[in-house]
Parts: structure tokens; C-alpha cells; sequence
């Protein structure tokens, strides 16, 4: 299958670029810079790419069997909600306008529930330097359900820890806003697992995906 990876230069998307090749899919990984991303070897297509500019998004994903976005917000002190959400509109337009059939989004942890009416970035010792970039994906996670018109998507959330580590493919996987009872951690390489079934199957369409560590 041909993947379009954007946001391919991160730790999350280059190692989903890295999983994609590694069960012989064909990738197009995108970044501003058009850097080709590490450990992906020389199997990806590196292309250069504004995923604000909706003619360049479709461009970009004309002939994908699926679209994976690790796009982030600003990361410069500024409040990032209303820039990621933006970000999204202009990228998810260029989708459909692409003709993509799907797009696996990579999430926050911060939005899911941790009780009833009570999200994970609500609670008091939640860092208060990531909570600015949680509610920003609180907010386009909303944005998302709120637009039955938007090109089908699937949001995948990690749990609240990410890091690089080992690639086991063990892992426990949640659909809806519940956390995973003792999520706590999951490596980026187990996630890039979990994500590229996702592409492969599209068995979630508009829903929201949560990945933790094995209980």
C-alpha cells in the first residue's frame, strides 16, 4: 500500500515511517524540511511539504490507500488550540481534496477520561507545560466529531508517557475517551505498531484509539 506520511521527521513519525517499510509498504514521508526521516533506510520517499497549504496536501496524497498525520502545533510558548485546529481544517481539506480514503491521526493523552467527566489533563499533577498542547488536541479531537464531512479519520491516542524504546509488539489497545485501566507507558516503536494496523485495516473509522503498555 502507498502510505503518505506527514510530520515523518518527529519521534513519533519517523517511527511509524520505519514500521510502514519494514512490512514492505511504499512511503512518501513529509516534512517541512523534506529530510528523510531516521531508520526508515533508504525504502522512503522523502518530500518537502506545508501541510497548511491544501493544494500541497493534495498533491502529496494523490493515489495514498492511506494518510498518517504526527503533525504538531507550535511549540513556541504561544497558546497552540487555535493553531492546531487550523493546522487540521487546511490539511484535512487537501485530503479530501487528494481523493485519500482514510488518515490515522496521531493524538494526545491528555483528553482521555480518567473518570467520568474527568480528563487526564484535568487532574491536579497533570505538568502544567503539557497542558497547553493537550487541550489543543482536546480541541481538535471535537472539532473532528463535530464535521460528519471531513474525509474518515481515526485518532490515536498513547498512553500518557511516550518515549523511544523497544519494539515488542505487545500492546493493549482501548477504543473510546476511557483510559486503559494502569496505562501508564507505551514506547514510540510499539505505538508505530499499533498505528500501522490502523492504516492497514481502517477498522475504526471516526473513532477515537487509545494504545498502553501490556497490563
Amino acid at each position: 500500500m502507498d502510505i503518505v506520511v506527514f510530520g515523518a521527521t518527529g519521534m513519533v513519525g519517523s517511527r511509524i515511517a520505519a514500521e510502514a517499510v519494514s512490512r514492505g509498504h511504499t512511503v512518501t514521508a513529509v516534512s517541512r524540511s523534506g529530510r528523510a526521516p531516521e531508520g526508515a533506510g533508504g525504502a522512503v520517499t522523502s518530500a518537502a511539504g506545508d501541510a497548511t497549504d491544501p493544494d500541497q496536501v493534495a498533491e502529496l496524497v494523490k493515489g495514498a490507500g492511506a494518510v498518517a498525520s504526527a503533525l504538531v502545533g507550535p511549540r513556541d510558548g504561544t497558546d497552540p488550540r487555535g493553531p492546531l485546529v487550523q493546522l487540521y481544517q487546511n490539511f484535512l481539506s487537501g485530503v479530501r481534496a487528494g481523493g485519500a480514503p482514510r488518515t490515522v491521526i496521531a493524538g494526545g493523552a491528555g483528553s482521555l477520561l480518567v473518570a467520568p467527566g474527568t480528563r487526564l489533563c484535568d487532574l491536579p499533577d497533570f505538568p502544567e507545560m503539557y497542558k497547553p498542547e493537550a487541550l489543543a488536541h482536546a480541541d481538535l479531537l471535537d472539532t473532528l466529531r463535530a464535521d460528519p464531512t471531513l474525509p474518515i479519520w481515526t485518532y490515536i491516542s498513547p498512553a500518557p508517557e511516550l518515549a523511544p524504546g523497544e519494539r515488542t509488539g505487545a500492546f493493549r489497545l482501548g477504543v473510546g475517551d476511557e483510559i486503559l485501566p494502569h496505562a501508564s507507558s507505551i514506547s514510540a516503536e510499539d505505538y508505530a505498531v499499533a498505528f500501522v494496523d490502523e492504516l492497514e485495516s481502517g477498522a475504526h473509522p471516526r473513532q477515537r484509539l487509545s494504545v498502553a503498555q501490556t497490563a
